[in-house]
């Protein structure tokens, strides 16, 4: 391994975590007759397990969040200092990397102007949530009260957060939910017959596909609707990227019916997507809530932000006399210095080593690398993504688009793992479209990595389908 690690015997560390350890995600059931996988050192792009395998990480922590790499001395220094000056105290006041921090991220991000703190992606949109149905009740005599959020996006694991999930997989059994979210149809080209838009392509595509949500809130009466929740590429249901012209007929939509927009970030925030920091930015969005989370502080630290504009910020002070006027809300830990603390150096490394231009350089590679692999396998269906935030959508017939078994998806993850590469898969999400592999390795990725990574694909097609 790297050398860093002290202890070489970890017989007792795999005992406790099978006996007390609920991992996410994992069904435990094959734990009784084999051991869980175990982290336990990561240096750049690599990771090692408890038995001493190495790993290219070709998903930045397996969920999209360790976007500068492993093993960053400088974030865990500048934590470690600030712990010791000041380790928290709640939000109701400030804090020295907490008002730095929100300077230097509110000017990456023109046309916003507040920083409201979270400890996770799903808290962060849930405050943005409750925001929207208080000014519904403010500005709206309690009406505009309706959320809506698009098929396939993913938006957190909280009842709310799911109330707002287009992935019913993931939602099966944890029902009821709460009112007033309403879902609106995706816009993944590749899959435009789903949406009876078969017969278009390109920008007339994608208009037709945000006029879709002008149908649902014309379904809804505009009245009613208060915010629109969108993934500017949606992530865990496919990696989809959107339609030209699309973005741009969403502005309008929400303009035209004064309904907020709401762009979820906390996969494609702080530079996952190349060239800008956020996604949203490659698209001309005027949003007026925006969530991050993944990305934020690379995994460094627990840190998620809910931002937004000044305008929405002055609705909940309008009336110091009303006891109820300001948004009456509490993260506990919103109020950990650790967070901005890491979150800053992860910003100074990114600007530093040019990783935004990394990113769009590699991405540009990993995208060549697959679509030569397209020509190959006749398995893979669909190449797509933006930046370092790529997806392969697997099928067995590329005119039915009849997608691939899960238990196929799984043995290509598996065998791939086996050649020492992780790559991440679509599972739990949507019903009968778990068919598609994930890339999203930390910026820092070189040429070398990136075609050690596809080599490792490439590999595992041909022996799972020939």
């Amino acid at each position: 391994m790297d050398g860093t690690l002290k202890e070489n015997d970890l017989s007792h560390v795999v005992s406790a975590d099978k006996a007390h350890v609920w991992h996410h995600l994992v069904q435990h059931k094959s734990f009784e007759s084999s051991d869980p996988r175990i982290i336990i050192e990561g240096k750049g792009m690599r990771v090692w397990d408890q038995n001493g395998k190495e790993y290219i990480d070709a998903v930045s922590g397996a969920v999209w969040t360790v976007n500068v790499g492993y093993g960053r001395e400088r974030i865990a220094n500048a934590v470690r200092d600030q712990l010791i000056q000041m380790p928290y105290f709640a939000q109701a006041a400030g804090s020295i990397p907490g008002a730095l921090y929100a300077e230097k991220l509110i000017e990456k991000m023109p046309g916003m102007s507040r920083v409201y703190y979270t400890n996770s992606g799903s808290e962060a949109n849930e405050k943005a949530f409750k925001m929207v149905r208080q000014i519904a009740h403010k500005k709206y005599d309690g009406k505009k009260t309706k959320i809506l959020y698009r098929d396939r996006d993913y938006h957190g694991s909280t009842l709310a957060a799911m109330s707002a999930g287009g992935q019913d997989e993931r939602n099966m059994q944890y029902g009821p939910f709460a009112p007033d979210f309403v879902r609106v149809p995706h816009c993944m080209e590749y899959r435009k017959d789903e949406l009876g838009l078969g017969h278009l392509s390109g920008r007339d595509f994608g208009i037709a596909a945000a006029n879709q949500i002008e149908d649902v809130i014309l379904r809804e009466g505009p009245e009613t609707v208060g915010s629109l929740c969108l993934e500017p590429v949606t992530a865990g249901g496919g990696v989809i990227t959107p339609p030209e012209g699309y973005w741009e007929r969403v502005q309008e939509i929400c303009t035209q019916y004064n309904i907020l927009l709401h762009i979820d970030e906390v996969v494609c925030g702080v530079g996952r997507t190349g060239t800008e920091w956020f996604g949203y930015q490659h698209y001309g969005i005027k949003p007026d809530f925006v969530t991050m989370a993944k990305g934020v502080a690379s995994g460094y630290a627990a840190i998620a932000c809910m931002v937004t504009t000044e305008e929405v910020f002055d609705l909940f002070k309008a009336n110091a006399s009303d006891k109820l006027d300001h948004f009456r809300d509490i993260s506990t830990f919103g109020g950990c210095t650790a967070g901005p603390t890491a979150a800053l150096e992860n910003m100074a490394i990114i600007e530093e080593e040019g990783l935004l231009e990394n990113c769009t350089a590699m991405g540009a590679r990993m995208m060549d690398n697959l679509n030569a692999l397209m020509e190959k396998h006749d398995v893979i269906g669909d190449v797509r993504g933006k930046g370092l935030f790529i997806g392969c959508e697997l099928v067995k017939d590329r005119t039915t688009k009849e997608p691939v078994d899960e238990a196929d998806i799984g043995a290509v993850v598996a065998d791939c793992g086996a050649q020492g590469v992780i790559i991440g898969a679509a599972n739990r999400s949507v019903p009968g479209r778990n068919n598609v592999i994930a890339f999203s390795p930390a910026l820092i990725v070189t040429a070398a990595d990136i075609d050690a990574i596809t080599t490792a694909v490439d590999n595992a097609l041909t022996k799972v389908f020939g």
